[in-house]
């Protein structure tokens, strides 16, 4: 049998090892990302935030793919669509295997936190993918865009049947649709100058997705006669991507009585483990939608006015309302953790018999510890624009001078960027263009698929 002395010093190597444990565990947070890229990127010097996407890549495994998706945005700025729609399948197909339960990595995060798990991307960010594989392969030659453009949809549809786990009503049912998928390939179909059944079919989605986009009821009307433009014309489309998107930062929340029955469902899944009665406020990422100074994009053609792009997708407001659907199962999943932590050290407590009042405390400053260390997981993309806007101009067959600048509540408010488009026959020609702030990122981009 041990000596006491011999015990005591068995349950403090224990102890110390324990508390290399918890503290190599919370060690593993993630702090507010890669600021200083995509401030670079705001500012319009993609060359040094290429540069620091691509340091952040090497010592930043865990945040990989939303490094890539930010690459992507940036490519796509500087008119490298090819390399943007290259990385942007590559994080697609990444999201849809992570899709996958690891038994192993969501036991792991228990015991640490959500940061410890492979990022398989927020439910907006998984649709926005799709939307912007499609607008990067329009601005490349547009064989896969229509394809791309049905992925939207389906994804959307997957997303909101799928649910979320532990609860009794699905808070997806909610979510608002995409409309920009639809949108795009309505546009393609009426561009066929065959297929206006289809295209009246993707608006009239628009339409119910999206009322506040006036400009869909003349789509509908055009494709309804079956006239794509007037002889001797052609359309021009200018995307815009308007402002700085939405973001995660950590926040405290309280465990609401919803979130507690959520917690309860899950704890009955994952073990043997007991509800307190009262949980202290918890750490969780919530999405922020910055405050922008552009709302839109005004255009002249051939130095006459023509008006202001109109927004198809307010990426922001879909962010930030689908945080807050998921709030419940989100504070669930952090109360779980808190719960699942204390009993592991009750449990060691239980193991070791621990008798002192000194070594009793340590344990419980430990277990304090543990909790301390833990953060929420602010992982996102972060160079996603507020807005994807649109407007379609038909024109003479020719050359024309483009002229877009920032706006805000349909006047200028700064300087304009120009380029020289060409119009031809019965055809559509694609511009895009990026205006996070008053100054436009990267190129005016131009195409004719």
């Amino acid at each position: 049998m041990f000596s006491r002395k011999a015990r005591r010093a068995s349950n403090r190597r224990r102890l110390s090892l324990l508390l290399a444990c918890l503290v190599i565990a919370g060690c593993a947070s993630h702090s507010v990302p890669l600021r200083d890229a995509r401030q670079a990127y705001y500012a319009g010097d993609l060359r040094r935030a290429d540069e620091l996407l691509v340091k952040a890549s090497s010592k930043r495994s865990r945040d990989a793919d939303v490094l890539k998706l930010d690459q992507a945005m940036l490519h796509l700025a500087a008119g490298r669509a090819d390399e943007a729609e290259r990385l942007l399948r590559e994080v697609r197909d990444r999201f849809d295997h992570l899709e996958q339960k690891d038994v192993r990595e969501a036991t792991l995060s228990l015991l640490t936190d959500d940061t410890r798990r492979a990022y398989a991307g927020e439910d907006y960010e998984k649709v926005m993918i799709r939307s912007m594989l499609a607008l990067s392969n329009l601005m490349r030659d547009g064989s896969d865009a229509e394809a791309y453009c049905l992925q939207v949809d389906q994804k959307q549809a997957e997303i909101i049947e799928t649910g979320v786990p532990g609860e009794e009503e699905n808070p997806k049912l909610g979510y608002k649709r995409v409309a920009f998928g639809s949108y795009l390939h309505g546009v393609l179909r009426e561009a066929s100058h065959l297929h206006y059944d289809d295209a009246a079919r993707s608006f009239g989605q628009v339409a119910a997705w999206e009322p506040n986009f006036i400009g869909v009821q003349s789509d509908l009307q055009r494709v309804s006669a079956g006239v794509h433009s007037a002889p001797d014309h052609g359309v021009v489309y200018v995307f815009a991507l308007v402002g700085r998107g939405p973001y995660k930062e950590e926040t405290a929340a309280e465990a609401t009585s919803n979130a507690l029955l959520v917690a309860d469902r899950i704890l009955s899944a994952v073990g043997d483990h007991t509800l307190p009665p009262t949980i202290a406020p918890v750490k969780i990422p919530r999405v922020v939608a910055p405050v922008n100074e552009v709302d839109g994009v005004y255009v002249a053609v051939d130095e006459r006015p023509f008006g202001v792009t109109q927004t198809v997708t307010n990426v922001n407001d879909l962010a930030v309302d689908q945080c807050q659907a998921t709030m419940n199962h989100t504070i669930a999943r952090a109360v779980v953790r808190r719960v699942v932590k204390k009993a592991t050290v009750y449990t060691a407590k239980d193991q070791m018999k621990v008798d002192n009042g000194l070594l009793n405390f340590a344990f419980d400053a430990a277990g304090v510890v543990w909790e301390a260390t833990e953060s929420a997981d602010t992982r996102c993309w972060g160079l996603l624009p507020a807005q994807i806007q649109v407007t379609r101009i038909e024109l003479p067959v020719g050359t024309h001078q483009l002229s877009l600048g920032p706006a805000r509540g349909g006047q200028p408010i700064g300087p304009a960027n120009s380029a020289a488009v060409q119009v031809e026959n019965g055809r559509n020609t694609y511009v895009l263009v990026s205006y996070p702030t008053r100054e436009m990122v990267g190129e005016i981009l131009t195409a004719t698929p």
